[in-house]
Formats: structure tokens, sequence, C-alpha cells
């Protein structure tokens, strides 16, 4: 089951805010946390003991918590890769190696007796999870998650996401990226100019990258890097469905009302024979055979228009297809509704077979 999270950091929140925050991205069924341990510098028993009372909060609402740790911490605590008791305490799911040890540690980590998750960094494209492997850990205690990118421009480019992504879901672990928040003004660092993982989404909608993300079929969970979402984001992103790919669009006015329950009440999915210019979903045609499509709108079709042949083209009528190019209209092929803009891109995501649903926006 693939899941949503944020993140929080008590470094820059009270307990109270961030508990609020926890409670209410809860409600929207969000199961992971991250959060930041990687400096434990002033009083490091009061800052412990606050970082515990907000991961027993977060347990209580059956919330994962994963928290980002380096090889300094574990020196700065007196604590040993072999014993991962400490963080067992503190009630955490899991720890996140931000920077990690030769190979053998991690994998030594993975047979904690705590059955804690060891999450690797998946964003530099080494071998070093293939080093991992070679010391046999016990893998369903290894995860991996990219980083994310508070500076502009210094997000992952996409090729190398899909290199790195492809590196561990080949490998069968489970996988994790960051998406960013437009309201959230909270990072690990000063620097806020967005926190996601790919440069790409750094201005996008937040549910439009969680789509993106999933469509790629290489990411299991999702987690809002920056801190605190507004509440109309959560539940946003709540409703992605993380399985079918769910496409915004807008149908016109004055459309018919069989047109318009074929875009958005119909179950869609794309013809295996597939072609470069239109998506294909044609088992409308055979529910409504019969009925009379008459032309009403039939201007030049657009990629990412929505369009459904008229009678006029015999057996194809009542077919709807999701313009891929730039084309021609023959005056036998009503235009209905769009895409919506900011969602045109996934079209590409769509697979032969695939199914897929569309909803108003």
């Amino acid at each position: 089951m693939k899941k949503l999270g944020i993140s929080v950091y008590p470094m820059h929140n009270s307990n109270e805010e961030i508990k609020n925050y926890i409670e209410l991205a809860a409600k929207y069924n969000f199961k992971r946390i991250f959060t930041c341990l990687l400096s434990v510098e002033g009083d490091t028993e009061r800052i412990l003991a606050e970082f515990k009372d907000i991961v027993s909060h977060a347990n209580k609402f059956g919330m994962e918590v994963i928290a980002d740790i380096s090889p300094k911490v574990f020196t700065s605590l007196n604590i040993t890769h072999k014993d991962l008791s400490f963080f067992k305490e503190m009630g955490l799911y899991g720890i996140r190696l931000d920077v990690g040890f030769s190979g053998m540690e991690e994998s030594e980590m993975t047979y904690n007796p705590q059955d804690l998750k060891i999450e690797l960094n998946m964003s530099n494209g080494t071998k070093y999870v293939d080093n991992i492997l070679c010391f046999d850990p016990k893998k369903e205690n290894l995860l991996g998650c990219h980083n994310f990118y508070p500076h502009r421009y210094t997000g992952l480019s996409y090729k190398h996401f899909i290199k790195c992504s492809k590196q561990f879901k080949e490998l069968g672990l489970r996988t994790a990226a960051f998406v960013s928040s437009s309201e959230a003004k909270y990072g690990p660092w000063p620097v806020s100019e967005g926190l996601c993982t790919l440069e790409e989404h750094r201005n996008m909608p937040i549910e439009v990258q969680a789509k993106h993300l999933w469509a790629t079929e290489l990411i299991d969970d999702i987690i809002i890097a920056n801190a605190f979402a507004s509440e109309e984001e959560l539940k946003a992103l709540g409703k992605v469905n993380s399985e079918k790919l769910t496409l915004g669009c807008k149908v016109f006015e004055n459309v018919p009302e069989i047109e318009r329950k074929i875009v958005l009440e119909e179950a869609h999915f794309n013809r295996g024979d597939v072609s470069d210019y239109v998506i294909r979903s044609t088992q409308s045609r055979v529910k409504y055979r019969g009925h009379e499509f008459v032309a009403f709108n039939t201007p030049d079709i657009k990629r990412g228009d929505l369009i459904i042949d008229t009678s006029e083209y015999g057996h194809y009528a009542g077919e709807l297809q999701i313009a891929l190019k730039d084309m021609d209209n023959s005056g036998r092929t009503n235009v209905v509704g769009r895409i919506s803009e900011e969602e045109i891109f996934l079209l590409d995501y769509i697979e032969p077979w695939q199914k897929f649903k569309l909803e108003e926006k």
C-alpha cells in the first residue's frame, strides 16, 4: 500500500504547532513523518525529550516516524551502529542515513532486534545500495528515500531521478520521494524556495507533483518536505488515487448529457494498439451504440483536448479520445472538454491497456 507523509522540524516550531499539524495530516490519512536528527546541539536532554514527545504523539495516530541521521549523530550521542535501541526508545519507526557507512554496517543494522527500518539516500546514483546488498542485509528492513532541495534549480533532473529510482525499485526496495507545499515556510535549512526532489516540480500544484511521481511507477511513498502544508493541500493530496492515474479536466458548457457522462462516469482504458495522436477509450461506443451523436463543436484539435466522434464516423461514434498532438478536425469530431493545462504532460504516462479516470476540476 502506498503512503503519504509530512515532515516536521522541531528546531523551527513549537511542539504544540507540530502536534496540531500531525493531527490535521492524520485526518487526511497521512501515514508517514520525516524529521531531522542530524545535529543535537545545546541542551541535549531537553531537545531529545521534546523530540520523543512529538514521536509519541505521532504514534498515537498510527504514523511511522523516520528521522534523518548522520554518522556524526552516532558519535555525539555515543551510539554505535550495533545497538539501535536508543532510536527505538525514542519511538521511531526507522532512521534515514543521510550519509552512509561502508556497506557492512548498514547490513548489520538491518538485523537490529528492534526491527527498525534503515532508509537509504536514493539520490546519489552510485553503487552504494548494491554494495550493501553484497553483505546480505535483511531486505525487508531496507528502504530508499530521495533527497529534497531547498535551493531553486538544484533539484534532481528527471533523467537522474529515473535512473536512481529504477536502481532501488528493481532491487525490490520500497521507495519514497518528496513534494513541495506552496504554503509551507519551514525546512531543515534557512533557504526556502520550495522543497522538492524533482526540480520540475518546484512550482507545480502539490497534487500534480504526486500524480507525476506515482505515474512513473517507481515511487511508493510521497512525503511533503516542507512544513506546514495548508489543509487544502493536505486534502487535495489525500484525494489523489495512487493506483489509477486520475486527470483533472474541464467539460465545456452546453455539452449534451451523454457526452458528459462518457467523460466523467465511464471506466476508461487506453487501447493496446496505441496511436501517436490520440489515447482511445472505446467502451463508450459499445455502450451507446445506436445513439445519435450530432456535431456541435468541431474546431481544430489541440493536444489535451477531450474529443468524441459523431455518428458521421460510423462505428467510431461515441468513442472518447484524448488528443496527444494538434490535429485538423474533419468536422465529424466534437471537442467536448480539455485536460487541465498543468496535467497535460501526464498524458505521456498512459501506457497501452492502462486504466485511467477523468474528473472535473
